[in-house]
């Protein structure tokens, strides 16, 4: 979605205050800087405290108040918390999982199927969409929260997974039982009506379809929602949703529980959420995957929900990183920062997961860098909103190859997301910016210089065929252990694997196992200076170890023994037992090249690989590296907009190459006493104007960024 303007901002609850302070929230709320709140989407049992009882008090107050103050709001639909009432009335709304009966308390916990709970959940909607329609400064909605089906095993469910099946396979059983092999163990179903409960299957094809099913839920769900929205919703009020993603104590990878491609069509902008550890830890890593996937969605920019402010323990910023954060979700593509959210809240469970005022509700530190973030948004934002990306890499994900490894696991240290994190943080370190692409996207593949498939598990035929041509046409195509193994049901293709790829890749294998004591030998591709000093025997000879490098234990988790034919061993296995094998292969296949990586390799390794296949593919490699990290992009004025990001707590200085820019702002920019940029004259100028040209030393400070513009 293009707007005019960057939205920064916080959500916001008057009903969960100790006191009335909306007008002082609202008076520090745009002092800040700040232009929108988001508010409404938690409190269903505020807003219909006994059934067909509607209170909408703390909702025009907010309404009222925000519009005083000149702030736009977000209202996001109370659906995913229901109220006491409802859950007394109709006990089986309380979603039945995997696990067994729910209880009532915790949120998420309700049967999305269930037809009693999407009758209140409407009236809820409708009687919510009645009450803000009069105001203008509303700007757009919210679907419900990080929806997800939350492994709803219900009665209800499940008569809707049958009938999904039923339409899938055309009514023939036959065809189910072959799709799935469910002849095993005597699985086999002879009848409809003898469908068993998903909950006890041990067949992945039967249990990985019931969970695409769940994700159908959610997409069915948001659309249900977004079509009530779109009866109220004025022309240029948005609709959008906060999705998340795998969560490891923050945000990981690809949410394995929604399809967030099918689910964001019924959506007008994509919106996150997007939390990542900070102070020492921070990397911007998952700023910037969490980015890239949200930009997938809409092929457009998109909003930023939710992000910390102080948040969870251990997650609060040193001075100069929350500004740091802001600017790094703007240089990935976002339009927004929201922060979850204004104040920390008194009691229950998110207690001391922290927003922008601590629990005395004063100023603070966040508070005045957060003023500092507002100040420069206003001043600078028509320069930096609707950046617009071209990557020269993409990496193609996929739910289904991720469904696959949760039931075929390679082990427990190693799952999809580790996979695609392991080549993803790879190229961010090395400044090679990577879009994200789904399954329905292979007419976007000749678009981009290098294609990435992590475990892409679960192909079809007609996939192949597109990888196949990607590559003859003159792609570079990258894949890794476990990709082309199954068909879309998971059923394992029985010819040489990777499935109808073997003469792409120019190799084969049939044989895989743990990876113990493994390293790597015979490598066909330059060793960095880095590797050579971690990896080599220091005893030998430089001679020696340039040439004839032995690279000990440095492969982990798993191995496939691949099987050269036309293809070039770029690395074999360094082990007494396995060393006949090739680890790594490279083979041009038409006007391309597709590089099979077998294996699971350290970090650093695997850096050295890619700049092998970045030179095949004509990729300029930046001689900056992280901690120093570039973005770019292009603004809505058509100059070129270059990110320079310093995460880490030494100072760095970098050469600027490319054309004349200029200095639009600086990461340590001074403030003034009430924590508001200082540096603009009287007419608003930029605070900056330093002419840069080819050559040009840039200094950055520890947790320190530069924002250049071309001339």
């Amino acid at each position: 979605m293009k707007t005019d303007y960057l939205l920064f901002g916080a959500a916001y609850y008057d009903e969960y205050l100790p006191y009335d302070r909306v007008e002082k929230d609202m008076e520090m709320i745009e002092k800040a800087g700040m232009n929108v709140i988001r508010i409404a989407e938690s409190t269903w049992s505020t807003w219909e405290p006994q059934e067909g009882v509607f209170d909408f008090t703390h909702l025009h107050r907010m309404l009222e108040a925000s519009h005083n103050h000149g702030l736009r709001v977000i209202i996001g639909t109370p659906t995913y918390a229901i109220p006491t009432w409802l859950a007394r009335k109709c006990p089986d709304i309380i979603a039945e999982t995997h696990e067994g009966p729910g209880r009532y308390g915790h949120r998420q916990n309700m049967d999305i199927t269930n037809p009693l709970y999407l009758k209140h959940a409407e009236i809820i909607i409708r009687k919510l969409m009645e009450e803000v329609s009069s105001y203008d400064h509303v700007i757009g909605f919210q679907l419900d929260n990080e929806t997800k089906s939350y492994d709803t095993c219900s009665s209800y469910a499940q008569k809707k997974f049958i009938a999904y099946i039923r339409d899938l396979f055309h009514d023939d059983l036959d065809a189910l039982n072959r799709a799935w092999g469910l002849d095993y163990w005597s699985n086999r179903i002879n009848a409809w009506e003898d469908f068993p409960d998903v909950r006890g299957t041990i067949n992945g094809s039967l249990g990985a379809e019931y969970q695409k099913f769940q994700r159908r839920l959610v997409t069915d769900f948001l659309a249900w929602q977004s079509a009530i929205v779109q009866e109220y919703a004025k022309p240029g009020q948005f609709i959008t949703q906060n999705f998340d993603y795998d969560w490891r104590g923050y945000s990981f990878g690809l949410q394995p529980e929604v399809n967030q491609w099918e689910s964001a069509r019924s959506l007008t902008v994509a919106g996150c959420d997007i939390y990542h550890p900070s102070a020492q830890d921070l990397t911007g890593k998952e700023i910037s995957f969490g980015g890239a996937i949200a930009r997938s969605l809409k092929k457009d920019n998109y909003l930023i929900l939710e992000t910390e402010a102080q948040g969870n323990h251990g997650w609060l910023h040193y001075p100069g990183q929350l500004r740091l954060q802001a600017f790094s979700h703007l240089a990935n593509g976002a339009n927004s920062v929201m922060y979850w959210h204004w104040h920390s809240i008194h009691n229950a469970i998110e207690s001391y997961w922290k927003g922008v005022l601590s629990h005395n509700l004063r100023e603070n530190a966040t508070y005045r860098e957060a003023c500092t973030i507002g100040a420069d948004f206003q001043k600078y934002g028509r320069h930096l909103v609707n950046l617009q990306k071209d990557c020269p890499v993409a990496i193609l994900l996929d739910n289904e190859s991720l469904t696959a490894l949760q039931w075929f696991a390679i082990n427990d240290k190693v799952k999809y997301n580790d996979i695609f994190r392991l080549l993803y943080d790879a190229f961010y370190e090395m400044n090679i910016e990577c879009d994200i692409l789904s399954e329905d996207d292979t007419d976007l593949f000749s678009h981009y210089q290098i294609l990435v498939t992590p475990a892409l598990y679960s192909v079809s035929d007609t996939l192949v065929e597109q990888l196949k041509h990607y590559v003859a046409e003159g792609g570079v195509l990258l894949s890794t252990f476990k990709t082309a193994v199954a068909d879309r049901m998971l059923k394992i293709y029985h010819d040489d694997q990777p499935h109808g790829l073997t003469e792409v890749f120019g190799m084969t294998y049939d044989q895989f196992t743990n990876a113990v004591n493994v390293g790597l030998k015979n490598l066909a591709f330059p060793l960095s200076d880095e590797t050579h000093r971690r990896y080599t025997d220091n005893t030998a000879s430089t001679n020696a170890r340039q040439e004839h490098p032995i690279l000990s234990d440095t492969i982990h988790h798993w191995m496939e023994l691949l099987l050269p034919d036309t293809a070039q061993t770029l690395a074999g296995y360094a082990h007494p037992h396995w060393g006949e094998y090739a680890a790594i292969t490279g083979n041009h296949y038409g006007n391309g090249y597709a590089v099979y990586l077998g294996c699971y390799p350290d970090a650093a390794i695997l850096k050295d690989l890619l700049r092998h296949i970045c030179t095949e593919a004509g990729v300029t490699l930046p001689e900056e590296q992280y901690p120093v990290i570039l973005k770019r992009g292009v603004n809505t004025l058509g100059k070129e907009i270059i990110y320079y990001f310093n995460y880490s707590e030494e100072e760095q200085t970098v050469t600027y190459h490319g054309a004349d820019a200029r200095i639009l702002l600086r990461g340590d920019s001074c403030t003034d006493n009430n924590g508001v940029s200082a540096g603009c004259d009287q007419n608003n100028a930029l605070m900056d104007t330093t002419l840069v040209r080819e050559g040009h030393l840039l200094h950055l400070r520890c947790w320190d960024f530069i924002v250049l513009e071309s001339i």
